[in-house]
C-alpha cells in the first residue's frame, strides 16, 4: 500500500511538474528517493536502520552553478525538472561526517530518469 501511495504521488507530482510545459516537448528531469542511514548505532534485525530523508534540500549544480534545487517530501520523494546532462547533487548544511552519494547524476534527453539517493550519516 506505501509503495502504491508512493507511486500515485509521484505520477501526480510529475503531471503538475511538468503541465506548465505542455507546450515544450520532452521535458526532462530526475525523481527518486533519499533514504538516511545508518539511524542508530546498533542495528537489530526487527529494527529499520534507514529511514526517509524528508526536508532535506537537494542542490542539482552544473559547470559551478546551482541549475536546481528542491527539497525532499516527508516521504523522502523529491522530483526536479532538469536540462539533460549530468550534474553533482549536494545538500548544503550537512555536518562534515555525513555524506550524499551519489555525488553525480545523469538526467535523460526527453524524460524524467530516476535517482534514488542515500544520506550516510556517519553513525558507525
Amino acid at each position: 500500500m506505501r509503495a502504491l501511495t508512493i507511486a500515485s504521488t509521484g505520477l501526480a507530482l510529475t503531471s503538475a511538474l511538468f503541465a506548465q510545459g505542455a507546450g515544450s516537448q520532452n521535458p526532462s528531469g530526475l525523481r527518486g528517493v533519499v533514504m538516511r542511514g545508518p539511524t542508530n548505532p546498533i542495528c537489530r534485525e526487527r529494527d529499520s536502520c534507514e529511514a526517509p530523508a524528508k526536508g532535506l534540500l537537494l542542490q542539482f549544480r552544473r559547470d559551478g552553478q546551482v541549475k536546481a534545487q528542491v527539497k525532499t517530501s516527508r516521504t523522502g520523494t523529491y522530483l526536479v525538472k532538469l536540462r539533460p546532462g549530468r550534474y553533482a547533487v549536494s545538500s548544503p548544511g550537512l555536518r562534515r561526517i555525513e555524506r550524499l552519494e551519489p555525488a553525480a547524476v545523469r538526467v535523460p534527453r526527453g524524460r524524467v530518469g530516476r535517482a534514488d539517493l542515500y544520506l550516510d550519516t556517519g553513525i558507525q
